[in-house]
């Protein structure tokens, strides 16, 4: 039994090729800086130095002496 390969019948377009690749790109990450306390963190996230969101107490920090 012979397997036949498949083969485009027709070339494909830089426009059809590039439409399909338009995907494909690297995204930016959206890094902010807290308004409160001042550290890098991403954006609709909880900031986990201070455990706030949207200017809620989401939890309590971790102390040394507590955890």
């Amino acid at each position: 039994m012979v397997r036949i390969m498949a083969v485009p019948k027709r070339k494909t377009s830089p426009s059809k090729r590039n439409m399909r690749r338009s995907h494909s790109a690297l995204k930016n990450i959206n890094i902010i800086l807290d308004k409160e306390s001042g550290e890098p963190r991403l954006s609709h996230q909880i900031d986990k130095s201070t455990g706030t969101y949207n200017g809620r107490q989401i939890f309590k920090k971790k102390t040394e002496n507590n955890a």
